[in-house]
């Protein structure tokens, strides 16, 4: 017992427990770690960034350049992440068909599958906004109200007051968001594509995202239909008093004028 208690008393024998005692921690952990589904899942993504890879000098390295830098074609993808790349391939945006003030909307020409391998090989370039989960852009449990609010005061300027677009300047325009799939709309306030701004989670919070996408699938859904009857496109107050000044006024002269026909020739009679 003498020989045991001068043994704890030694100045190394805590030192020996702390190393016995992390021993037995690192190779309980080895022991149940699940590494081979953390390897599978590396070796995975490893895949995927290379096909990507592939993908993206066929189709877009001419443009953008073989490591994503930048010509005088096309900026550079370095750090816009993979949202961008969801967005603008997703939309068929991209690749371009030519060059011109703006990029139209057109049919896409890859499968979903490869625009995710060209977003994971853009986004191991560099960090930027990544692609929304579906509870993030989903319009359930919005706020329709706020989301017509920040509409208005944050994109009517351009998209019109219900999102039926606009012209902008020097061949620039504001597309439509009617029947625009809700994660490409919430990719774009993320990474503000071509002439838009961003909208990153500091300006717009994420339920403010969500209550904007609630909004405009309120006014342009499938089965919505305007409460007071025909509609004027949705162009907001302007075309409406255009509408009201040229219809409305010219019919009220009309009148005025038949009238006035009718009294003289009574006078006459």
């Amino acid at each position: 017992m003498k020989k045991l208690s001068a043994r704890r008393r030694h100045p190394l024998a805590a030192l020996v427990v702390l190393l016995l005692a992390l021993a037995a921690t690192g190779g309980l952990y080895a022991a149940f770690a699940p590494a081979d589904k953390a390897q599978a899942d590396e070796t995975a993504q490893s895949l995927t960034i290379e096909e990507g890879k592939k993908l993206y000098a066929v189709g877009c390295a001419s443009c953008h350049g073989t490591g994503a830098q930048g010509t005088t074609d096309g900026p550079s993808l370095v750090g816009v992440g993979s949202a961008a790349v969801d967005f603008q391939v997703g939309t068929g945006r991209m690749p371009a068909q030519q060059p011109g003030a703006q990029v139209p909307r057109k049919k896409v020409i890859y499968t979903q599958a490869e625009i995710d391998q060209l977003a994971a090989y853009i986004s191991s370039l560099g960090a930027g906004p990544v692609v929304p989960t579906k509870n993030q852009y989903s319009p359930e449990g919005a706020d329709i109200a706020k989301g017509g609010e920040l509409f208005r005061t944050n994109c009517a300027q351009c998209h019109n007051f219900t999102g039926k677009g606009g012209a902008l300047t020097h061949g620039k325009f504001a597309p439509s968001l009617e029947g625009v799939d809700p994660k490409h709309i919430y990719e774009a306030m993320q990474t503000g594509p071509q002439n838009m701004p961003s909208f990153p989670d500091t300006t717009l919070s994420e339920q403010n995202k969500k209550d904007i996408i609630a909004y405009l699938d309120a006014v342009n859904g499938d089965d919505t239909e305007s409460p007071g009857g025909l509609e004027l496109g949705g162009l907001g107050p302007v075309s409406e008093g255009l509408f009201a000044w040229v219809f409305g006024l010219g019919g009220l002269i009309g009148i005025a004028v038949w009238l006035a026909a009718r009294t003289a020739k009574a006078k006459k009679s």
